[in-house]
């Protein structure tokens, strides 16, 4: 062990997390070395929901398009389907995803970015193939064994797999994103609350074209109600479409307590046939692969100079697809706090915000992803489908409600309650968008002194624009000459922003006397950003003259309603607050 590779920031883990911190680090010009012990990225396509919190930072970091182009559109996820198979009856749908004409206007309204379907072994690549164009370091077949820290920073001993020996990787920071079974958070003894393991399931890839099942109802998620589907997995067998509509995924459960099954094509493809309802389509299965239901989140996200991001500290089943988009909010929330307190404009103590913004967003995303797999449960049990039963007995409970008569129309009647239920995995808009950093607990927000205003409508359906410190800037189109851009493409970079209007000019002043550096943005009449549809007017909720002070990851750092002689010290004192020099 006499090789000692030196750098900044560590990443144990080329997953949405790893790959994204990368990016993220290496596009704010710090140094850093991603291990990972696999010898390739994906190869399954894993998470692909992405929505749209998600597409805004993949816009900041710049690869938002190249997402764009290799990802299904969102117009093409949104019938989400129950059904007793592809082939046979269907139960119900609902519009999901943002394509509700309804939600579609809170999404168009809400950002201006757009979700879409980005399989993971599609994803991963954008993401590295970014970072390494920009410096990143990428180490296949490495493995991470341990490490120990020190005052000055992180050792990581680490296995080269292709030559067998060991080598040690000294870095100021270490971050764990090594998934679902981290040993890096294992190390680092991250406490845990939860459980791991409460339910089994299985991904089965596979190629056919069942285009004449699904095209005239596209839809990223086929749910189908079939006996034995209630047993482990997640609530129900589920044919996910991969790529329209040749590739596809089927996730289907096995009891926990008795064990995966043998994972041959020979179990593979009548669990397949089952799903699909078609014998007579070719199939062809190319892997097959079990994993658990989790239900475990991270208390806190660090220990001294070692930081995890993504499964490693939430884990989860893929419910509401939340999985890698926290993943990659994780990392983009960690990694400038990182760059300023390796280039000394930060102190230390700013790293302590991870935790405190990240942490309770992780419990509710666990508590949310578990939440719909139970959900899912009244659908079976409008179908009176959760007690054992044979499988002609299930078929016979689902032709009933075909009947006219009084039961029939109570069965038929819940049967839409349940499936309309599932808005909420489907269609949790407030939960991809709502997130809010409490002022009480991240040093890295400013409180203005103003009320929490709450949610005047379902926090977790409903997106409610907010730019309270601790909250995500308001996204509003504005011009600048004939270009028409967002809010959100003004901030950014990985820089503090400060907007403010006519009448704001001690605030342009302030920023520009400080010794962080801060873009300035005035947008009003005749400035250089307009406001031609008054949008941002409406949103913003303070004055022309007022000033907010937005962090390079997006977030409402400091907000004052007013310029006066006093500015440039309202402004240092938040900073030094958010930097950590208070």
């Amino acid at each position: 062990m006499s090789t000692v590779v030196e750098t900044d920031v560590l990443i144990v883990g080329s997953g949405p997390a790893g790959a994204s911190a990368a990016l993220a680090l290496s596009t704010y010009g710090v140094p850093n070395i991603v291990v990972t012990r696999y010898a390739n990225l994906a190869d399954t396509p894993r998470a692909h929901i992405t929505n749209q919190r998600t597409m805004e930072v993949l816009r900041d970091l710049g690869v938002e398009q190249e997402v764009v182009a290799q990802a299904t559109p969102q117009h093409l996820m949104g019938n989400t389907t129950f059904c007793t198979s592809l082939a046979g009856e269907e139960l119900g749908r609902v519009r999901s995803w943002g394509n509700d004409p309804l939600v579609q206007a809170e999404h168009e309204l809400a950002s201006p970015t757009r979700m879409c379907d980005m399989p993971q072994h599609l994803m991963e690549p954008v993401l590295v193939n970014a970072a390494v164009a920009r410096g990143s370091q990428l180490r296949f077949q490495n493995e991470y064994l341990s490490h120990t820290q020190d005052a000055a920073g992180v050792t990581a001993t680490v296995r080269d797999r292709l030559r067998g020996d060991t080598y040690e990787i000294r870095a100021k920071y270490l971050i764990g994103a090594d998934g679902g079974r981290s040993k890096v958070a294992e190390d680092a003894g991250l406490p845990m609350g939860g459980q791991m393991g409460v339910a089994g399931s299985i991904n089965i890839v596979f190629e056919a074209d069942l285009s004449r099942y699904t095209a005239h109802r596209p839809s990223t998620l086929y749910w189908v109600l079939a006996p034995g589907a209630t047993v482990g997995g997640i609530g129900a067998g589920l044919v996910r479409c991969v790529r329209p509509w040749n590739e596809w995924l089927i996730v289907w459960g096995y009891d926990v307590d008795a064990g995966a099954p043998d994972l041959t094509t020979e179990y593979a493809e009548p669990v397949v046939r089952t799903l699909v309802g078609d014998d007579d389509i070719p199939v062809t299965v190319r892997s097959s692969s079990a994993w658990t239901v989790n239900e475990m989140y991270a208390e806190t996200y660090a220990n001294g100079r070692v930081f995890c991001a993504g499964d490693a500290v939430h884990r989860h089943p893929p419910s509401n697809g939340l999985g890698s988009n926290t993943s990659i909010q994780d990392a983009y929330n960690l990694a400038w706090k990182l760059k300023l307190v390796l280039d000394g404009t930060a102190h230390p103590r700013l790293l302590d915000s991870y935790t405190a913004e990240r942490a309770p967003v992780g419990r509710q995303i666990v508590t949310r992803a578990n939440r719909s797999i139970r959900e899912t449960a009244p659908v079976f049990a409008a179908l009176d489908g959760l007690s054992p039963q044979t499988p002609e007995q299930l078929w016979a409970n689902i032709a009933a409600r075909k009947d006219a008569t009084e039961a029939a129309e109570k069965q038929r009647a819940a049967l839409r309650e349940a499936i309309a239920l599932k808005v909420y995995e489907f269609n949790a808009h407030g939960v991809d968008l709502n997130q809010r950093y409490d002022v009480g607990d991240s040093a890295a927000i400013v409180p203005d002194g103003t009320p929490d205003p709450g949610f005047a409508r379902d926090p977790e359906l409903y997106h409610q624009p907010s730019s309270r410190p601790g909250a995500r800037l308001p996204h509003a189109w504005i011009t600048s000459g004939t270009r028409t851009l967002s809010t959100l493409d003004t901030i950014g970079g990985g820089r503090f922003t400060l907007l403010t209007g006519i009448g704001g000019e001690a605030w342009i002043r302030a920023a520009e006397a400080q010794e962080v550096e801060i873009a300035t943005v005035v947008i009003g009449p005749g400035q250089r950003y307009e406001d031609p549809y008054g949008d941002w007017a409406r949103l913003r909720e303070i004055p022309d003259a007022g000033a907010l002070l937005v962090r390079p990851d997006g977030f409402v750092a400091f907000r004052h309603a007013s310029a006066g002689p006093d500015a440039e010290e309202l402004l240092a004192d938040a900073l030094r607050r958010i930097l950590g020099h208070a």
